[in-house]
């Protein structure tokens, strides 16, 4: 009896052990797959080797600046960059009105980018899934309520809604990102929405309900795993959005506050010396193009890759 019940214990772990190895496997195979179509566009891997730098960078800022991004040096105001006449080797980048080194302040500032984009997207995506699986879900009088509280956001201009919420909810960093989620939650409220309605009767839906399965087990465990390539096209280009809006609330004046080292605040410090100083304007814009930039070309190379209407022979 003893050498059954061994036997059905080593057969059970056979079992058990193959279909774990298929199972990774088959994960190997998908992203074998992923990366096969993801590199066939080159400005996606361009994009993605520019953005994995700018994360470096941001994470070893202390090591990487050469000065600390409030240090004001008084003997050396609004001195140009390194190759113009009157540079020095010592702010590479030239410094600012107070004397501060720019080069360090975009250092420090792609911390505070990459962070609002964190905070952003992750409010944003969350909230606009629980959302958009619950209209797609349910429909009827639950789905006309959602979408017509995002058709009212999505009616405003993005720019001026979060302004309008900034302004209730005061200046500064914090209130910044929470309106700019707010903006952007509808973008994704709908997308899970249309990829829930897509999926909600297919066979295998059918299947887990008629097993018994409840209904948030349906929405979370069952539907949402098989709409998530969408989203994560749509967190990636969001990710660029929330940053130039954040750039575009601090140049008003409305999101992160003098001195923190952020790129539109630094825009915003700069607006009165255009003409006499464009250093001190054009690396803050510039930081913040290539930012951008390169979150879009890899976005772009996901949905390449996600999607497979568009996956290349």
């Amino acid at each position: 009896m003893t050498n059954v019940s061994t036997t059905e214990t080593r057969a059970k772990g056979a079992v058990a052990e193959k279909l774990a190895s298929e199972s990774r496997n088959a994960t190997k195979a998908m992203l074998v797959e992923f990366w096969y179509y993801f590199k066939q566009n080159r400005g996606a891997v361009i994009g993605l080797a520019v953005f994995l730098i700018l994360v470096v960078v941001a994470l070893l800022a202390p090591y990487v600046a050469p000065h600390s991004p409030d240090m004001q040096y008084r003997e050396n105001f609004l001195q140009p960059p390194a190759w113009e006449e009157g540079g020095s080797a010592t702010f590479l980048l030239g410094t600012d009105a107070v004397g501060r080194d720019i080069l360090s302040r975009l250092i420090y500032g792609s911390r505070y980018s990459l962070f609002i984009g964190v905070v952003v997207v992750t409010i944003a995506l969350s909230g606009g899934i629980v959302l958009g699986v619950i209209a797609g879900y349910f429909r009827g009088s639950v789905d006309t309520f959602i979408m017509r509280v995002m058709d009212i956001i999505l009616a405003f201009p993005s720019l001026l809604l979060a302004l309008v919420l900034v302004a209730i909810l005061g200046p500064g960093l914090t209130n910044a990102m929470i309106a700019i989620a707010i903006v952007l939650q509808p973008h994704f409220v709908r997308l899970t929405r249309a990829a829930v309605l897509s999926e909600r009767n297919r066979d295998y839906v059918v299947a887990a309900r008629v097993a018994g399965a409840g209904n948030l087990r349906l929405m979370f465990k069952t539907i949402l795993p098989n709409c998530l390539s969408p989203l994560i096209v749509q967190a990636t280009l969001s990710f660029s959005n929330a940053i130039l809006d954040a750039a575009a609330l601090g140049f008003l004046g409305m999101g992160a506050q003098p001195p923190t080292p952020e790129w539109g605040t630094m825009l915003a410090e700069a607006r009165e010396f255009i003409l006499r100083a464009w250093w001190v304007v054009t690396f803050p814009g510039l930081a913040i193009l290539v930012t951008v930039l390169a979150i879009n070309l890899v976005g772009d190379g996901l949905r390449d890759a996600l999607d497979p209407k568009l996956k290349r022979s």
